[in-house]
């Protein structure tokens, strides 16, 4: 399970839960511009748009689950089980595996429309990095300071779709949850002019019934509604503080909480981590499940000329402030 979200509040931002019942030991990575990216069939690339992101780091390889690259341009993978489906290699194509794919646009495309150039000529490829790490079923959603789209690669091919509520989750393929989205025009974030009952008296005995109905479960379809939801109704701060503190508490409307979803081995999905990239700055925001203070990593703070990656451990002790 997992969430993504695109925001413009002071500045612009995006970023996601990444909900498992698993840690694969991710940190926060910064890819400088000359760290060799070694394609599995499209060879090297030793000059590159430089980017922050959480990967998991195997063999010195990131494997990125999301980032932002310096030009403003973010991107995040998350589940999508039963219908991804990737694609043997097909010539005068730039085959590209799925653990490859974050890279590869974001260190060639400054905005959503290079990005869509990229798309038209990529097949992505049914390639494991080792034989440890199997493929994994994922879609895709890419953002800038204008617009987001969301990809998915299934049986019938590769589907771009423009994303207006800016916001991803899981399964159903993506039409799916703008289509149940309809049923819930009726939410509002006031009590104002709220349908009354013919048949029955009633009275207002609580704040809120505007989003009367409004999904509280943890599956994909109801955080989807959800976010789109608080998302298209929240403030919008006019600093940064606030901003990034206004994107985690959007982000935590859908988090995953031990104990609510139980997995096929006995174990819970917990959100792991949540993101915040301010995108205009390359600022990558994070907090854990173990850690709720917001931390943070500045891309600009490292050389970006360099040809190694700088890895930042996440702080996962609670950090509480005693005040007496």
């Amino acid at each position: 399970m997992c969430t993504a979200l695109r925001f413009t509040a002071y500045n612009n931002y995006f970023g996601r839960n990444l909900d498992l019942d698993i840690s694969y030991a991710e940190e926060v990575c910064v890819m400088p511009r000359h760290f060799p990216l070694i394609f599995r069939k499209m060879g090297e690339m030793t000059k590159h748009y430089g980017m922050v992101g959480m990967a998991t780091v195997v063999d010195g390889v990131p494997l990125f689950y999301d980032g932002v690259n310096e030009c403003g341009l973010a991107m995040a993978g998350l589940a999508f089980p039963e219908n991804a489906h990737y694609s043997k290699v097909v010539n005068g194509k730039n085959n590209i595996a799925s653990f490859e794919f974050i890279p590869w646009i974001l260190g060639q495309a400054k905005t959503v429309d290079e990005a869509e150039a990229l798309l038209s000529r990529i097949n992505l490829v049914n390639i494991t990095f080792n034989e440890k790490l199997p493929t994994t079923p994922l879609h895709w959603m890419i953002a800038d300071r204008n617009r987001s789209i969301v990809v998915e690669f299934t049986k019938d091919g590769m589907h771009v779709y423009q994303n207006k509520t800016g916001v991803l989750t899981n399964n159903p393929p993506f039409p799916y949850h703008l289509k149940n989205l309809e049923n819930y025009r009726h939410l509002r974030n006031d009590d104002k002019n709220v349908e009354r009952s013919k048949i029955t008296e009633y009275s207002d005995y609580s704040k809120g019934l505007g989003a009367l109905g409004l999904p509280g479960d943890v599956s994909s379809m109801s955080r989807f509604v959800r976010m789109a939801f608080l998302s298209e109704n929240s403030v919008k701060p006019n600093d940064e503080s606030s901003s990034v503190g206004q994107f985690f508490h959007l982000l935590s409307s859908v988090e995953a909480v031990k104990g609510a979803c139980k997995t096929e081995t006995g174990a819970f999905d917990i959100t792991a981590y949540s993101s915040c990239m301010n995108i205009d700055k390359g600022l990558y925001y994070y907090t854990t499940y173990s850690n709720r203070r917001i931390s943070c990593v500045n891309m600009h703070a490292i050389d970006l000329q360099s040809d190694k990656i700088s890895r930042f451990p996440l702080i996962l002790d609670e950090s509480i402030k005693l005040q007496n």
